[in-house]
């Protein structure tokens, strides 16, 4: 039995996005565990780097209708500005 399925340009853009978030989740912990400042710093400098690409490709694939985010309801907003403003 085979099975035809397409991995077309909607596809692929959600799992280089999806892959971007993991790579950000590995490099965060990479810089976390670091002891010395010049590997941590070479560390927080490819995660900048990583979160530019995530960032670059989340906004195509927005542009695009694929990926869609919903607006907070403002009181919830202004719910959490307090709870975290409240220290």
């Amino acid at each position: 039995m085979s099975v035809n399925s397409t991995f077309g340009d909607r596809e692929m853009a959600t799992d280089l996005l999806h892959s971007q978030k993991a790579i950000t989740g590995d490099y965060n912990n990479y810089a976390n565990e670091c002891a010395g400042n010049e590997v941590k710093n070479l560390f927080m400098s490819i995660l900048n780097e990583e979160h530019t690409i995530q960032h670059d490709v989340f906004s195509s694939i927005s542009k695009r209708g694929w990926y869609s985010v919903e607006s907070a309801p403002q009181d919830k907003v202004n719910q959490i500005k307090q709870q975290f403003s409240q220290g």
